[in-house]
C-alpha cells in the first residue's frame, strides 16, 4: 500500500501536465499564475487573520472566557452540556488551535471515557471554527459584509454543541 500512495502525487501531477499540453496550455505561465494570486490571497488573509489571533489570545488571558462560560452556566445546565466542555464551546467558534488546546486539557483532566471527554470529542468532531472560515473564505474573495452566515453558523454551531451532549447522555458512548 506505501509504494502505491507514494506515486499518487507524481501521477496527479503528470496527469495534469499532461492534459494541460493537449489543450494547447502554457502549462509554466499558468503554475506562474495561479501562485501569485495564491501569494496576493495570503496576503489579503493576513490582516483579519492576525486580528483573529490576537482577538482569541486577549480572550483567554484577560478572563473574558471565565466570565462568558460563568454566565452561560444556566444555558449549559438546560442544555446538558458539562460545564467544563463550556469553554470549548466559546472556543471552538473562533480558533481551531485555541479549541484544540481545551479539548486536551478536558481529556488530560477528566480523561477520554469521562462525559466531559466524550461531549468535548463529539464536538471537537461536529463543529466547525466559523470565525476562521468566514475570515478565510469570505476575505480571499473581498466581502466585506457576511449577511447571514455568521449568525446561521453559529446558530448550527450551538446546535451541534447541545446535541453533542445529548448524543452522549442517549447514546451513552
Amino acid at each position: 500500500m506505501e509504494k502505491i500512495t507514494s506515486y499518487i502525487l507524481p501521477v496527479i501531477t503528470a496527469v495534469i501536465v499532461i492534459f494541460g499540453f493537449a489543450k494547447g496550455l502554457k502549462v509554466f505561465d499558468c503554475f506562474v499564475t495561479g501562485a501569485s494570486r495564491g501569494l496576493q490571497s495570503a496576503v489579503k488573509l493576513l490582516p483579519p487573520l492576525m486580528g483573529l489571533v490576537v482577538g482569541v489570545t486577549m480572550l483567554r488571558q484577560s478572563g473574558a472566557l471565565e466570565v462568558i462560560t460563568k454566565m452561560l452556566l444556566p444555558l449549559a445546565k438546560l442544555t446538558g452540556i458539562p460545564s467544563d466542555v463550556l469553554p470549548l464551546t466559546v472556543l471552538s467558534p473562533i480558533s481551531g488551535s485555541g479549541s484544540l488546546t481545551m479539548f486536551e486539557q478536558i481529556l488530560k483532566n477528566f480523561g477520554p471515557d469521562s462525559v466531559e471527554g466524550r461531549v468535548a470529542s463529539v464536538i471537537m468532531g461536529s463543529t466547525e471554527t466559523t470565525f476562521y472560515a468566514v475570515t478565510v473564505y469570505y476575505g480571499s474573495v473581498g466581502i466585506r459584509k457576511s449577511g447571514c452566515t455568521v449568525p446561521a453558523a453559529l446558530l448550527a454551531d450551538m446546535t451541534s454543541f447541545i446535541v453533542s451532549a445529548m448524543s452522549v447522555s442517549v447514546f451513552d458512548i
